[in-house]
């Protein structure tokens, strides 16, 4: 009962001086808004460079040959001085060995995406023109990439066997070569080096705009062209090897360990090349430095701002001193109707706690304010830090404890005689 008494004294002080409440808390409300906001606009920052990195494929690998190094360069013991610049056919990464890795890891792999990159080109029906950029995939692109379709089909296993000249296109390519007409079954011709090569399309994925600004045609953005790796491969008359491909590793999967796993799986096959092994990296390494890095300057920053909270809590305690002085009659004649000095150094205390909080959630409110305002200007949603709020709120208490002890012993320590003849 005693604390509630004290809560209720303390609120009725507050508000018959609320100017001067106000000013008191102002140290405060400053010191835990510009936490919570520089906390808030930070979190935002990391939260949406995350979810772009995800998007980008952070947790796949890139497995690519690599020129070894002089140190690992080695032939007959000694280092070979002259090594090719550029691999051969028979340096490749081979079907066999992606096929015996996928084997060898099993469900620790979701998919692996292999590519044969054919160039730009500007596609030519009925007068209108749309730009693509050409690509053969294997049937595992779909899932690696979730490409999905609005209608057709992905390539078959037969597709890929028979080399077919079938392509997947996107709807905005559909809808500038064949506005209104059923895109399935439609040709395309497009003219590779002397060739002239018509290809049918057999399904359609919708457009994504990635925010890449690639060249375009009569408004029409440049799109993907996907074709059975195959038929690229004999298009483009490219050799049976790969020089680098993605995996995706399975939900779950820890992708540092993969990541290291598949490297020293494939350069097991490049022991004794002397100029070539195979390398795997991928972007979480740098997702996480990057978010670290953006996490501790945004701590920082906050650390630096969060001085105003003890300007704030020197102000408490002078206003705290000042209360004291004016009520010296009150506490003596408390005191002198038996209150003890802990019930008069919890009455202060509390009215201290009751100022530093009040001030932090008016900070919280404000701080979340110019969060959501500062994320928005940067073009990012606001992503508040819960964490951030908990310790603003408890370091608001600490604060009204901490500096609001002295001036509570003090006037609990008061003479009751002394006080009573106070003027």
């Amino acid at each position: 009962m005693l604390l509630f008494e004290n809560i209720s004294l303390a609120l009725s002080g507050l508000w018959a001086n609320k100017m001067r409440a106000l000013l008191t808390m102002l140290g405060i409300i400053i010191g835990i808004g510009s936490v919570i906001g520089i906390m808030t606009v930070g979190n935002s920052l990391t939260t949406a460079f995350t979810t772009s990195m995800q998007s980008m494929g952070a947790n796949n690998i890139t497995v690519s040959l690599t020129q070894k190094s002089e140190s690992d360069a080695v032939e007959g013991g000694s280092v070979r001085l002259f090594r090719p610049d550029s691999y051969s056919d028979s340096d490749l990464i081979t079907q066999e060995m992606i096929d015996e890795y996928r084997a060898a890891f099993g469900e620790e792999v979701y998919a692996v995406s292999l590519t044969e990159s054919l160039g730009q080109y500007t596609l030519e029906e009925g007068g209108t023109s749309a730009p693509v950029s050409a690509m053969g995939v294997n049937n595992e692109y779909q899932q690696a990439n979730d490409l999905e379709l609005s209608r057709g089909r992905f390539f078959t296993q037969e597709d890929q066997e028979k080399g077919r000249m079938v392509a997947v296109v996107s709807d905005v390519l559909c809808q500038a070569l064949f506005p209104g007409q059923e895109p399935i079954g439609q040709e395309l011709h497009l003219t590779y080096g002397s060739k002239i090569v018509t290809l049918y399309i057999v399904g359609v994925y919708p457009y994504e705009d990635s925010g890449v600004t690639l060249e375009s045609t009569d408004s029409v953005p440049t799109t993907g062209l996907y074709v059975p790796l195959t038929a690229a491969k004999a298009l483009a008359g490219a050799a049976d090897g790969f020089s680098s491909f993605t995996v995706v590793g399975a939900a779950g999967v820890d992708i540092d360990t993969l990541l290291a796993d598949t490297e020293t799986y494939f350069s097991g096959y490049y022991t004794r090349n002397d100029s070539w092994t195979v390398t795997a990296s991928s972007l979480q390494s740098l997702l996480d430095s990057l978010s670290e890095l953006l996490g501790t300057l945004s701590l920082a920053i906050a650390v630096i701002a969060g001085i105003s909270l003890l300007v704030g809590g020197i102000g408490v305690m002078n206003i705290m001193l000042v209360s004291i002085t004016e009520r010296t009659r009150e506490i003596g004649t408390r005191k002198a109707l038996g209150a003890t000095n802990g019930s008069i150094r919890l009455q202060f205390i509390v009215e201290s706690v009751i100022i530093c909080i009040i001030g932090g959630v008016i900070g919280i409110l404000v701080g979340l304010a110019l969060g959501a305002a500062g994320a928005n200007l940067l073009g990012y949603p606001a992503s508040p830090s819960v964490g951030s709020i908990v310790t603003a709120v408890t370091f608001s208490a600490a604060i009204g404890v901490f500096f609001g002890y002295y001036p509570a012993n003090k006037a609990a320590r008061l003479d009751p005689i002394e006080a009573l003849r106070y003027e």
